[in-house]
């Protein structure tokens, strides 16, 4: 097998003296080489005409820059890999952002060619075989080289939307939505105007960032905005999407990326009408996510109005307040039937007939007002977990003050 250096086989190489030579010959043609590549460019690619004057001189620096690079890695008298930094170093950042790694690949392949013909046309017969040879190992390093470029500057985008995106969910977390977080947001592809709903679980066990774009790309294919980030041992995810609003739908599309959470209770809270007021839902999700601890069979993920009871007894005013208002509230706005019956009931040992005969009515009277308790409330009496919430929501209604459960 041949000796090889880090660039070229030498089996194909010249003596350094004779590869001077052809080089010597070749850098003479070198500017007829960069303007037939810049001319078959305009010929052959519509966005290139495009471009205004400025991006155009900068694309024929670049080749101009590749060539003359070629020549000197050929002529040098032991090669070794190409050095293509100079090449791309010669025009500016700004070129990266303003073509794409697709025009690019087009733009090298394009000079490529043209110099292979233009080594037909220009150099002597017995330097052709060497020049196409090399140039072959050269276009090859070029090619690497762009894709290295492309690759760090979209390693430097994704580092920087990821702490945009954390910064957009603190603020959110931290109830200081303004214009300024939702023009952030909007910057990372944020669309809804509608429902918002916060999801709060254990932070992942792999690496946080494909994790989140693992669960953005579930809540894509469900038709939902996705903003999320890590803090601390949590996993903060905004949902958007009109459909938030339908009851359950949150819970159907966490469901399809609940894996990617760590080991633990995943809450859901509830949707609310823009981000402006995701704090609402921040709050709620959060004081579940604390309290989810205390009902360790709830389902994964779980609502945090199902964690209602949990909330209130670790704490949570909000909680304790929407069960004396939205539970207690309805059932002593009714009368004071629905309440005694619940209480019997209750004292009863969830028995209907020992409520009916403590309250010396009938049983049907009492299944009745039971299925009307339910209807008032969301809650049924014959639920283990509902009848739970609603002894807590008795006790809290008595409790708090008149105002608070209006």
């Amino acid at each position: 097998m041949a000796a090889t250096s880090r660039g070229i086989s030498k089996s194909l190489l010249p003596p350094p003296k004779t590869r001077a030579s052809i080089a010597k010959r070749l850098s003479a043609v070198t500017g007829q080489l960069a303007t037939a590549a810049v001319t078959a460019m305009e010929a052959r690619h519509e966005w290139y005409s495009q471009l205004d004057a400025r991006h155009r001189s900068w694309i024929t620096l670049v080749a101009q820059a590749g060539i003359d690079g070629f020549v000197r890695w050929f002529a040098d008298p032991d090669p070794s890999r190409p050095s293509t930094t100079e090449v791309f170093g010669s025009a500016p950042r700004e070129l990266a952002r303003r073509i794409s790694l697709f025009q690019t690949v087009e733009l090298v392949r394009t000079t490529i060619e043209v110099v292979e013909e233009q080594i037909d046309e220009v150099m002597p017969k017995n330097d052709r075989p060497f020049l196409h040879a090399a140039i072959v190992q050269y276009s090859r390093e070029v090619a690497f080289s762009a894709a290295e470029i492309y690759a760090r500057a979209a390693e430097l985008r994704g580092a920087w939307d990821a702490r945009l995106e954390a910064l957009v969910v603190d603020a959110v977390l931290r109830g200081e939505t303004d214009e300024t977080v939702l023009s952030r947001a909007s910057t990372l592809g944020w669309k809804t105007t509608a429902a918002v709903a916060v999801v709060v679980g254990p932070g992942p066990t792999a690496e946080a960032t494909p994790t989140i774009e693992s669960i953005r790309h579930e809540a894509a294919i469900a038709g939902i905005d996705l903003l999320g980030a890590v803090q601390g041992d949590r996993l903060v995810l905004l949902l958007g999407g009109d459909r938030l609003t339908e009851p359950d739908h949150p819970l159907v599309v966490v469901r399809r990326f609940v894996d990617e959470f760590g080991p633990g209770p995943v809450v859901v809270g509830p949707a609310v009408e823009h981000l402006m007021e995701a704090s609402v839902s921040t709050r709620a999700a959060l004081s579940g996510f604390r309290a989810a601890v205390a009902w360790p069979e709830a389902p994964r993920p779980v609502s945090a109005q199902d964690l209602l009871p949990e909330r209130a007894l670790s704490g949570d005013g909000h909680a304790r307040r929407s069960l004396a208002r939205d539970l207690y509230g309805p059932l002593a706005a009714s009368g004071v039937d629905l309440i005694d019956t619940l209480v019997a009931f209750f004292d009863q040992g969830s028995s209907v007939e020992g409520a009916a005969r403590t309250l010396f009515v009938h049983a049907n009277t009492v299944r009745y007002r039971l299925r009307r308790v339910g209807e008032l409330t969301g809650y049924s009496p014959t639920d283990a977990r509902d009848a739970y919430a609603l002894r807590l929501a008795l006790t809290l209604g008595r409790l708090l003050p008149p105002a608070e459960t209006a």
